[in-house]
Order: structure tokens, then C-alpha cells, then sequence
């Protein structure tokens, strides 16, 4: 049973998980590893803290509200995918060992980053050479399958699921990164939202925690989410690499500790 003082530590890092997820993504590298040092187990925190971000994501899809205008399109081919992946994603957290995903985490995650660094080159190059041809649509076709397997990464546990999002959204779709940002918040919560309906039934939340850091989650998602809107988009673009770095860099040390 954690104590109050230990209850506000981790609001707080939920608060700071939702502002950084809002503004560029990493943030389950604050929450999650806070639960942990808490004294919460791996499981247990990864599924508190998966239900509790959950605001955080709907705030900061909230405060850039405007930077989605027009993308009714993009939202209605690729949140099922989101929606789909995130299922999929906690059933495997809950039934699959979990040894080699804590393999590939740091790679996926440096993935990210790095395809978030080349992503104009890349994003040229498809179009050349894999038939991608500038269209909305065909962008989004195109970003539907690896949007999925982001968001099974996502169900499953998380950290720098925005920044590899993103780098997707990027690579396919035309547009600037604060517009796309918006768009990964929506992808995000629709994946949090899925796995967070399927852990529902496993009994292994804990409400009190949950509901505090909830709330933390949700103040800071809105302020990132107001935050993001107004950066300006090359300083938001290496401030997630940054982040993603960070957040992979962590999880390859893990390996070898």
C-alpha cells in the first residue's frame, strides 16, 4: 500500500508524463519508472500506468484541437488502426512472455528517433520508389500498417510510442509537424483507450493510484497539448529525437544491467 506522500509523487510524474507525451512523446519514461520505484510491480505498473495516461492524451488532443482541422480523413482511416493495434497490444502484455519484448524496446524506440531524423529523405524516397504519390489518401493507406504495429507496441507497454508514430505520420502523409503532432495525439489516446478498456478486466489496477495520477495525466496533456501548438516545428522535431534517444538509450542500458 503506497502512502499519501508516495500517491503525489506519482501524480506528479504523471503530470509530466502527459505534458511531454503531448508535446513530443516519451513521457511513459517518467511515469512508468517512477510506479516501479515506487515498489509497484512491472505489470501491474505498466497497466495502472497505461489506464491513468489515458487523459493525458485526450487533453493534449483537446488543446490542439485546431491543428486538426481538415484531417477528418486521416482520423477515420487511422484511429481504427490505433484502436485495433492497442487491443492487440494488451492482450499480448497479459498472455505473451514479456522477455522478448524487452529486447526490442530500445531498438524500436531509437527506431523512431532516427527515422524521425532522416524522415525527408525517406519520405522522398518512398514516394520515388515504392509508388507513394504525394495523395492524402494513398499517405494514409500507406501509414495504416505501420501505425498498427506502432499501436500493438503501444498496448503492450509504451514508452516512445508518440515518437515512433509521429515518425510514421511523417514519412507518409505532408504536412507540417505541429498538424501531425495533433494527429498523434489522437492516434496515442485511441491506443491507450483500447488497451485500457481490455486491462479493465484483468484486476491488476490499482484505482486509487490510477485516479490520481489520472487527473495529473490530464492537466498535463492539455498544458503540452497548448504548448506544442506554438513551438516552432524544427525545435519540436529535435526535441523529440531527443526525447526518443533518451527513452531508447535508457532501455539498451537496461539490457545489460
Amino acid at each position: 500500500m503506497l502512502s499519501g506522500s508516495e500517491v503525489v509523487i506519482a501524480g506528479l510524474a504523471a503530470l509530466a508524463a502527459g505534458m511531454v507525451n503531448a508535446i513530443a512523446g516519451g513521457g511513459t519514461l517518467i511515469s512508468f519508472p517512477t510506479l516501479v520505484a515506487l515498489g509497484v510491480p512491472d505489470v501491474v505498473a505498466n497497466i495502472t500506468n497505461t489506464v491513468a495516461l489515458c487523459p493525458g492524451y485526450f487533453g493534449g488532443a483537446l488543446a490542439q484541437r485546431k491543428d486538426l482541422v481538415g484531417q477528418k480523413k486521416r482520423l477515420i482511416m487511422l484511429v481504427p488502426a490505433g484502436i485495433i493495434g492497442g487491443l492487440t497490444g494488451g492482450m499480448l502484455l497479459l498472455y505473451v512472455s514479456k522477455q522478448t519484448f524487452h529486447l526490442l524496446v530500445p531498438f524500436l524506440i531509437l527506431l523512431g528517433a532516427a527515422l524521425l531524423v532522416i524522415q525527408d529523405r525517406v519520405r522522398t524516397w518512398i514516394r520515388l520508389h515504392a509508388g507513394h504519390d504525394g495523395n492524402d489518401v494513398s499517405g494514409c493507406r500507406s501509414a495504416t500498417l505501420p501505425v498498427g504495429l506502432a499501436a500493438i507496441y503501444g498496448g503492450y507497454f509504451g514508452p516512445g510510442l508518440s515518437v515512433i508514430i509521429l515518425a510514421v505520420l511523417g514519412l507518409f502523409l505532408d504536412d507540417t509537424l505541429t498538424r501531425l503532432n495533433a494527429l498523434k495525439q489522437c492516434i496515442s489516446f485511441a491506443t491507450n483507450v483500447a488497451a485500457a478498456l481490455f486491462f479493465l478486466f484483468s484486476g491488476l489496477i490499482i484505482w486509487p493510484l490510477a485516479l490520481v495520477m489520472a487527473a495529473g495525466a490530464l492537466i498535463g496533456g492539455a498544458a503540452g497539448g497548448h504548448i506544442a501548438g506554438r513551438i516552432d516545428p524544427g525545435q519540436l522535431r529535435w526535441t523529440i529525437v531527443a526525447i526518443g534517444t533518451a527513452v531508447g538509450l535508457y532501455f539498451l542500458i537496461q539490457l545489460f544491467i
